[in-house]
């Protein structure tokens, strides 16, 4: 059975994409379709912010997106030995809040140690750094993109803990998006199951998905990698299958299998 997983690729050069691998122990079929560009913003101002550690409790990631906008900085020779000789050392005396596995392992990238990854999503991580920091103290940096869900800064806010966003990047709808679903619709036919991996792709995509489906869009489960992405579905009235207990490929993959079997029809 074939798999549509709406997202880019994993970088080349680190090996085979987990969730095809994942998808494949199963024996499904995935391809990937990329649905989101990124145009990185405001990153002088990152710099100059992530300069100044003294001035902060700790550091807010929930998207591997911000953690790419710091590695854009610390391309520039200057700003990368800054990074390497003070400022990493200095920032790691702080917690790094990380929502999955994949932001975790670029937190780690840049030589800092990150907490709270098994969280799963902003709601838990949100109430994990609750349970870590005191009301008053100094804001956490929050890195994070224009459509950012309120739903962590709201918590923080409601219990007395100062957060700092820096919008670090815009988000868009890539480029060649309906030309690879149409692509792939003529080609491969109707996928057993379409997997979304963001509120923002549900907005890019469903249309087309439901467009090219036809007749025939009662056939296909679609899955979720989190609750976020499930909730977006469902606003969009359409019937989510199964979502992912974590944002991992492995509980993905799994959650699919079940939802695929005959007695789940």
């Amino acid at each position: 059975m074939k798999v549509l997983l709406l997202k880019d690729p994993k970088n080349k050069d680190s090996g085979p994409d987990p969730y095809i691998k994942e998808l494949g122990s199963y024996n499904l079929e995935a391809t990937l379709i990329p649905v989101l560009s990124f145009e990185f913003t405001s990153l002088d101002s990152l710099f100059e912010k992530l300069s100044h550690p003294e001035c902060y409790g700790g550091l807010v990631f929930t998207s591997p997106r911000a953690l790419e906008a710091i590695k854009i900085c610390l391309k520039e020779k200057s700003k990368k030995e800054a990074w390497s000789k003070s400022l990493k050392q200095m920032w790691n005396i702080k917690p790094t809040y990380v929502v999955g596995k994949a932001t975790a392992s670029l937190v780690e990238e840049i030589g800092l140690v990150p907490q709270g990854e098994k969280a799963g999503n902003a709601e838990k991580l949100a109430e994990y750094i609750c349970s870590r920091e005191k009301p008053n103290s100094s804001a956490l940096l929050f890195p994070c993109g224009a459509l950012k869900r309120e739903v962590l800064p709201t918590v923080l806010r409601e219990k007395g803990i100062p957060l700092e966003s820096l919008t670090v990047y815009q988000t868009a709808q890539h480029p060649d998006l309906q030309e690879s679903l149409s692509s792939y619709f003529s080609q491969q036919g109707i996928p057993a199951c379409v997997v979304f991996f963001s509120p923002s792709g549900v907005r890019f995509c469903l249309q087309h998905i439901q467009k090219l489906s036809g007749d025939l869009i009662n056939q296909v489960k679609f899955a979720a990698i989190g609750p976020s992405t499930a909730e977006a579905l469902r606003d969009a009235g359409v019937a989510v299958s199964c979502t992912a207990g974590s944002p991992t490929a492995q509980d993905l993959a799994a959650a699919i299998h079940t939802a695929l079997q005959p007695h789940n029809c």
